[in-house]
């Protein structure tokens, strides 16, 4: 989550006189934000993935108990990964806003 805060961080940090520096650290960091998005999308369909084979061997192997603790385990994880993803394009669109706003027409 730090990488969320640095972004709230630059999104409350005040207008300087000469934009350009702060246009740069904006622009690295909406591709940056836009690396870590993807990177959680895919953890995010690993995980549901995951759900499925576990949810689908639960009946096949006998191993219910563990299988239960791992389901809910990979559901936990599913929720969080969304939670953060959804959290990070909401601050990845208000970021992009900023920077419209800056540069020059």
């Amino acid at each position: 989550m730090t990488f969320i805060n640095e972004i709230r961080e630059l999104l409350a940090t005040p207008t300087p006189a000469d934009a350009q520096p702060l246009l740069k650290r904006l622009d690295e960091t909406l591709t940056t934000g836009y690396a870590n998005a993807l990177q959680l999308e895919a953890e995010r369909w690993r995980l549901e993935r995951r759900l499925g084979e576990v949810a689908a061997a639960v009946d096949q192997d006998g191993n219910r108990d563990d299988r239960a603790e791992e389901l809910a385990t990979l559901a936990r994880s599913l929720r969080d990964a969304n939670e953060e993803v959804a959290a990070l394009r909401e601050l990845l669109v208000s970021l992009r806003d900023r920077r419209r706003t800056l540069r020059p027409a």
